[in-house]
């Protein structure tokens, strides 16, 4: 009761305000979560070989802001949430796209605002985006009334989720999802991430083969002062070929690049070198 009641007050603050005590927020996790700190520390070290305490800041301040978005563009009017678009690079080729009948898979990472994504494709065309519930069971129904509008559906993350998505590129219709994620055993494969191993989901790889999907990665730059966002659509410099591992390592360097270009606005204190229970360590810990 409490989180939903916290949430809706908090949608009703500007973007602008909401940025700023989400600044405010990341900053003090980062100053006393010690683990937050070295986890963010070290793998934003391991991407761009420095330690820079101004990107480290900014960094932290950018996760409060991810944080403290999310009531605005759950709970705000579509219209208005899309509305603080104000610019878009890349979608003339994505409607050439759809033009041609292709089915269209986006990939979006953990960088920059990747709720708005989907709620802007929405806008143009039906999307369904990969779902899993929140691990605050109170935030489900935000969650669900936020993402399931428009013309935006969900699939869960299981076995029937798989065959709604791979139903769907084949109509030849569009398919969203991060493909940062942890995924659990069984479900993923070690590949390359910074120079690391990474467990690296295997669907999305998967997902690119289905005949006549075409994949782009797309993010949205969170600008200065609440201003907005700024979306962008790229068909990568690489093509996701070869067998599955060389498509999930494929798929992270593409992901790479699109970090580079925006460090601090990538969720650095996501755990993403976790082992899930179940899987073997990679092969460089295993001495093989």
């Amino acid at each position: 009761m409490f989180t939903s009641l916290l949430f809706r007050a908090l949608s009703r603050l500007s973007l602008a305000w909401l940025h700023r005590l989400g600044g405010l927020v990341g900053r003090l996790a980062y100053r006393f979560d010690a683990t937050y700190r070295r986890r963010l520390e070290d793998n934003l070290a391991l991407a761009t070989g420095q330690r820079d305490p101004a990107l480290l800041r900014e960094a932290a301040r950018q996760a409060g802001c991810q944080a403290l978005e999310l009531p605005w563009l759950w709970l705000r009017p579509l219209e208005q949430v899309v509305g603080a678009v104000r610019r878009v690079d890349g979608w003339e080729r994505v409607e050439a796209a759809l033009a041609e009948g292709s089915g269209i898979l986006f990939l979006t990472p953990h960088l920059g605002c990747f709720e708005i994504t989907a709620q802007y494709i929405a806008r143009h065309t039906p999307i369904t985006v990969l779902f899993r519930p929140p691990r605050k069971a109170a935030l489900l129904p935000l969650m669900e009334g936020g993402r399931a509008r428009g013309q935006m559906r969900t699939a869960p993350a299981d076995l029937s989720g798989v065959r709604k998505l791979v139903k769907t590129l084949r109509g030849r219709e569009t398919v969203g999802m991060l493909p940062d994620q942890a995924p659990g055993a069984g479900e993923g494969v070690w590949a390359p991430f910074f120079g690391r191993p990474a467990w690296t989901m295997t669907l999305a790889a998967r997902m690119a083969e289905v005949k006549g999907v075409r994949v782009f990665y797309t993010w949205a730059e969170r600008l200065p002062d609440g201003q907005g966002y700024h979306l962008r659509f790229s068909e990568g410099v690489e093509p996701l070929e070869g067998t599955l591992e060389a498509r999930c390592a494929t798929m992270n360097r593409e992901i790479e690049r699109l970090i580079l270009a925006c460090p601090a606005q990538y969720l650095w204190g996501y755990d993403r070198y976790k082992k899930p229970k179940g899987v073997p360590p990679p092969d460089a810990e295993r001495g093989t």
